[in-house]
């Protein structure tokens, strides 16, 4: 077994949950579908010379990762929606470097992936990871002193455990490091007793006792699109979620072709099989105003119902979100780069996104994400327009 001290990802489960719970679905459901996915520098980072070759060789030992014997128990213990037949595939997974393409030219980073569905799907995460470490690392980004970025996480727990509310640490994406990422959620389990519920990093849930979060990704409604076209992405990717989980892992992603759009397939039959549903784009109390009356017009309380809030989040939205919901509906808070990478510098603004799919007897078909900011579309501008078309968005 390789020693991964001097790597980067270090463990299999140093991913988000939501790509295990996917993966499972894929496999299930999908195992001859093929995808695309493109990195996206949304912020116009300029890359030092020399980083796509570092990222290679980070790429290239993330394929002596295996699952560990502790690691296969957690899953079966605390992922307990996960069926034995998936974890025993997951032990036998090892990322595939060939599936990776990276190329940079002058400051200019490309990245790009490509194969079966059900195997690629793990790469996202982690690589947003690397690309973020990797560059802090070769830029010579110093952050705070140690003392001042815990100080700093203890301060936010204390205010979340002032608020009431429940917290998880969504910030496996643009960490600073994996080094950070372990100090910040081990400070919040320390201080954030009363508030912080888990991670959406597995490896740090099995690390610090703390429970896996997560459900599904926009890339699960972008290829039900391509497969069954844009009208049906939403009723099927819901019918087939709960076709796989069986009323498990009940919080669904609203916003893949505009929150408006969701609402016309979220029907009674979702709205009580689902616990809620995840805002990620958007004004957060415009989200929370048209959810809360949806329910009501379905004759449902929107108090046993939750929104999970995930989208750029602070202490001061966090607090703004709070006072505006309570006893309005039931909500909850995934904090992801304010936690792992509030440390002095500035976090890179990117996305790597599902472009294209293949489904079974399939020719390759664009793939988008109509958000509910219009500055967070993905895909390209002719197949955005003719989706906006057919769904009728402005």
């Amino acid at each position: 077994m390789q020693n991964f001290n001097n790597s980067i990802i270090k463990s299999l489960l140093d991913n988000d949950l939501y790509k295990l719970t996917m993966q499972n679905a894929v496999v299930s459901l999908f195992p001859r579908a093929k995808v695309r996915y493109k990195f996206i520098n949304r912020g116009g980072t300029k890359f030092p010379d020399g980083f796509a070759e570092q990222l290679r060789k980070e790429i290239s030992k993330m394929a002596d990762l295996e699952l560990q014997d502790d690691e296969k128990m957690f899953l079966k213990e605390k992922c307990y929606f996960l069926p034995p037949t998936y974890i025993d595939f997951l032990s036998g997974y090892q990322y595939d470097p060939s599936e990776v393409g990276v190329i940079q030219t002058g400051d200019d980073l490309q990245l790009s992936i490509e194969g079966y569905w059900y195997r690629t799907i793990l790469w996202e995460v982690p690589l947003m990871a690397l690309i973020s470490e990797l560059y802090f690392k070769m830029t010579n980004a110093k952050p705070n002193e140690t003392n001042e970025i815990i100080d700093t996480v203890r301060k936010k727990a204390v205010k979340y455990n002032m608020l009431g509310i429940n917290v998880a640490d969504f910030g496996t994406r643009r960490r600073y490091s994996f080094e950070n990422h372990d100090r910040v959620v081990k400070a919040l389990k320390n201080y954030g007793k009363g508030s912080v519920i888990g991670t959406s990093n597995v490896y740090f849930a099995k690390k610090y006792d703390l429970l896996p979060i997560g459900t599904h990704a926009h890339e699960w409604f972008m290829f039900h699109a391509a497969k069954f076209g844009s009208k049906m992405a939403n009723e099927l990717s819901l019918e087939n979620w709960v076709k796989v989980y069986r009323g498990d892992l009940g919080i669904a992603l609203s916003d893949t072709f505009t929150t408006d759009v969701f609402f016309h397939s979220f029907n009674t039959k979702f709205a009580k099989l689902f616990d809620g549903l995840r805002h990620d784009s958007g004004d957060p109390i415009e989200f929370a105003n048209k959810t809360i009356e949806h329910y009501k017009k379905i004759k449902i309380n929107p108090l046993s119902k939750t929104i999970v809030f995930s989208d750029g989040l602070n202490p001061e939205t966090v607090e703004k979100i709070t006072k505006y919901c309570r006893g309005k509906i039931g909500m909850s808070f995934g904090i992801g780069t304010n936690f792992t990478n509030d440390v002095g510098v500035k976090p890179l603004n990117m996305v790597i996104k599902i472009t294209e799919a293949k489904p079974e007897c399939h020719n390759w078909v664009p793939t988008v994400k109509l958000s509910d900011v219009t500055g967070k579309h993905t895909g390209q501008k002719e197949t955005i327009d003719l989706i906006k078309k057919v769904l009728q968005i402005n």
